[in-house]
């Protein structure tokens, strides 16, 4: 099984490093500047729980170097897709299959997605329709990232948390390629479960990051502090409420309910959202794939979603106002 991470940041390379160190498939990473240096001269060091793992996966820059692949697992941030998607081409055969791991709505949401809005593209996320036609979301399996991980220096890597990829045809079948690649990752020491209903599970997660990494990134406040001071924790709850309803417009089913989402949120404790991290760091932040595209959708049902359109407005222009958003 010939495997291609595309994006070998900090969860690329969690996972590059442990299916080059502990599976069977030939691994190549593409990744690029200070980080593809040093893991093209030392490999990549992983430090996790305690432990450390040095693997040696094929590291490149571009997808020519890299040549077709089974498999091609795209770990960029949603806004860097767009720009990529066509310089991807080269890594697709004929039968290539692409593992999307990316954060928010996905540019294949409506694929195989039985109702009026079937085939709908999502322009928040692939404004023009790149995505779409480059990589087209019949090659897409879904997959939902829940580890935490940071690369604390080029070529090493921070795990933090968590081991669970959760996979899915946007078709909802059971899919002999969905499978090979579950018992690819189980073989490297994660949990991959394959479920039929890929967009509950992407919803579940993208519930709270709607709302906590806004409002992280306009106040500053860690995940503790969102939840527990009473304002943070209102426009919160009053977003992924707004939030839900448009997901149950689209044929989505919440496990569970909003109070216990923002539970488990505090549970974590006292982390940084991702952008928050990213502003702090002057990198692009994930915006329109993580609030944007859900007033989008808001739009296609017509729900009203006001305190979404608030947050929205307000944290691009706090992320214009750092250059950390040209939208």
């Amino acid at each position: 099984m010939k495997i291609c991470i595309f994006g070998a940041g900090a969860i690329g390379g969690l996972m590059a490093a442990r299916l080059a160190a502990k599976g069977d498939a030939e691994v190549t990473v593409i990744a690029r500047g200070p980080h593809l240096a040093a893991m093209q001269a030392n490999g990549i060091l992983l430090r996790s729980e305690g432990e450390e793992l040095r693997a040696h996966p094929r590291c490149v820059a571009t997808a020519e170097e890299a040549g077709p692949q089974d498999y091609v697992l795209i770990t960029l941030k949603a806004h860097s897709l767009p720009s990529a998607a066509p310089g991807m081409r080269p890594l697709l055969g004929p039968d290539t299959a692409i593992v999307s791991a990316v954060n928010g709505v996905p540019w294949w949401y409506f694929h195989k997605l039985t109702g009026p809005f079937e085939e709908s593209r999502v322009r928040s996320v692939d404004p023009d329709g790149s995505v779409w036609e480059n990589l087209h979301p019949s090659r897409v399996i879904g997959c939902i990232i829940y580890p935490a991980a940071e690369v604390a220096e080029p070529g090493v890597i921070e795990h933090t948390y968590g081991d669970r990829f959760t996979l899915g045809e946007p078709d909802g079948s059971r899919s002999a390629r969905t499978s090979a690649f579950s018992e690819a990752l189980i073989a490297a020491g994660f949990k991959a479960p394959v479920r039929p209903r890929i967009r509950d599970e992407i919803w579940v997660k993208l519930w709270g990051n709607l709302a906590f990494n806004p409002i992280s990134a306009l106040t500053g406040a860690t995940l503790d502090v969102i939840t527990a001071e009473p304002g943070q924790r209102g426009v919160a709850r009053a977003m992924m409420v707004e939030a839900q309803s448009v997901a149950e417009k689209l044929g989505v089913r919440f496990a569970i309910d909003v109070d216990k989402r923002i539970a488990g949120a505090a549970e974590v404790g006292a982390h940084k959202t991702s952008m928050l991290q990213d502003l702090e760091r002057g990198r692009p932040m994930e915006i329109d794939a993580l609030l944007g595209a859900v007033v989008e959708l808001a739009e296609m049902v017509d729900v009203p979603v006001p305190a979404c359109r608030t947050v929205l407005a307000l944290v691009r222009a706090r992320a214009r106002t750092a250059g950390c958003y040209d939208g």
